[in-house]
């Protein structure tokens, strides 16, 4: 059986008024979460402890489609609640979470994400994120537009393309695997990593076993990093594996060896062979019977004679024949072999067109007519005749699209008219949010943005004392507020 230990910390960090984080650690149900609340004073706070509330109570079945299904159930209350309470308007929750399973295999270790929260794996002293961040710079860096360095400080990297509560239905990543003894699961909200570095993070999982003290510290180097917003930190250790990492290091000892064991083997033979050899050789140098055969010496064809009869037949009509009969079958097996040759290059080709034809049909692209942004199916121009169909007219105008993203767009190429669409939905959001954003500044004369949305900064130059989450089977949305 593996057995888990847990430890957490929050913090509000330096600059905000509030924290809009909610941690999960149940270890009855052995259920690990980050949830980072967005929009307005109190409807993060509302959000994010809805959506750890509600995978707690839907998570029952230990499986990664359960853990999936729990966070489409809360997304789901999320944006109902956020459309029936107009103080609440607006508000959503990223979710991060893990669950120990029952898999085909034995225990596994499930995670899901929705939104920039992470998980992290620990393992055999290398730190690597498992989740992908579901955010408008994630996006540009995945499709080449900038650098993961130029993301940490882009205008727009609070902006996010996928949240809890946003819309009805949501698209929830998640993955399984197996746990080893050593493993240890972080996760975490924005405030962490942003202000904390990979090498940084490794360096304090690396050095502080206690997984309270390893959150504690990791609260504590954010907020001395700058605390420019909520910090939360959930890790998750594995104690014990039930014998499956000393089965595995078994196993890979004795598949070295048995290596090592073939490789002698195969170099002993070798060896014997070389011997043998060698042994042959010198046998024969060292016989007297034996003979060695010089080669004739060249003479001129010119001077040698037939030792042959000679003879009045006409061996040359009767070679014409001989020749004129090889010459037909040979014929013969040309004409075949072309025949054979040319059906087999239309068979080549017809699955080459085929194959292109195909990949015709399931390839989308935008065009740029005018100011008209269009979605067409087919590839730009057209492909052996196969010319592209429309498929939709976009929204937005391409002077309503910024500058920096315009570069790239006529043409761009997709694998789906679903992440084509998805693609528009981005940059309409972009659109929306640079609106809002430009609007917000002229009547406000000091705001913050949060996650994706702006709220009134509150700055403070004291600290509050960094909390310990407590390990509570349910947490509890905050009582000014009931979830609905």
């Amino acid at each position: 059986m593996t057995t888990l230990r847990s430890g957490a910390a929050t913090h509000v960090g330096r600059v905000r008024a509030n924290n809009q984080d909610s941690a999960l650690t149940n270890d009855e149900t052995q259920l690990y979460g980050v949830a980072d609340g967005m929009g307005g004073h109190k409807g993060g706070e509302v959000a994010s402890a809805m959506a750890v509330a509600l995978a707690t109570e839907h998570s029952a079945e230990r499986n990664l489609d359960g853990l999936k299904h729990a966070a489409r159930v809360a997304n789901r209350a999320i944006f109902e609640k956020s459309g029936s309470d107009p103080e609440l308007h607006g508000m959503g929750t990223t979710l991060v979470a893990l669950q120990l399973i029952q898999g085909p295999e034995g225990d596994e270790i499930a995670w899901i994400n929705v939104g920039d929260s992470r998980v992290y794996l620990m393992r055999d002293d290398e730190l690597r994120q498992l989740s992908h961040d579901h955010s408008l710079v994630e996006d540009l860096v995945r499709d080449g537009r900038i650098t993961a360095e130029e993301a940490k400080v882009h205008p727009q990297r609070n902006i996010l393309t996928r949240a809890l509560g946003i819309d009805l239905d949501v698209d929830v990543d998640g993955a399984s695997l197996l746990p080893l003894a050593g493993d240890r699961f972080l996760l975490c909200s924005d405030g962490l990593f942003n202000e904390v570095s990979l090498d940084q993070m490794s360096a304090v999982l690396r050095r502080l076993v206690d997984p309270d003290e390893a959150a504690a510290e990791l609260v504590r180097l954010a907020n001395e990093g700058g605390g420019r917003d909520n910090i939360t930190v959930v890790l998750v250790d594995v104690i014990d594996d039930d014998g499956r990492s000393a089965a595995i290091a078994e196993a890979q000892a004795a598949a070295v060896a048995a290596a090592e064991a073939r490789a002698a083997a195969e170099r002993a033979e070798a060896e014997a062979a070389a011997r043998q050899a060698a042994l042959a050789e010198q046998e024969a140098d060292d016989d007297p019977n034996t003979v060695t055969i010089e080669p004739e010496p060249a003479v001129a064809f010119a001077d040698r004679r037939s030792s042959l009869p000679e003879s009045h037949d006409d061996y040359a009509a009767e070679g014409k024949d001989l020749y004129a009969d090889l010459d037909r079958v040979r014929a013969k097996r040309v004409t075949w072999r072309l025949v054979a040759f040319a059906a087999a290059l239309l068979i080549v080709i017809g699955v080459v067109v085929g194959a292109m034809y195909v990949s015709q049909s399931g390839t989308y692209h935008v065009e740029v007519e005018g100011q008209r942004v269009t979605i067409y199916r087919g590839q730009a121009g057209g492909f052996l005749g196969i010319q592209p169909t429309r498929e939709t007219d976009l929204d937005f105008t391409f002077d309503d699209i910024p500058a920096e993203f315009r570069d790239g767009v006529d043409g761009k190429e997709f694998t789906s008219l679903g992440e084509a669409l998805n693609w528009a939905m981005r940059i309409q959001d972009y659109i929306d949010a640079t609106s809002t954003t430009t609007t917000t500044s002229t009547t406000t004369t000091s705001t913050t943005s949060t996650t994706s949305t702006t709220s009134t900064t509150v700055a403070t130059t004291a600290v509050p004392p960094t909390t310990a989450v407590p390990g509570a089977p349910v947490p509890t949305v905050p009582a000014t507020t009931p979830p609905g």
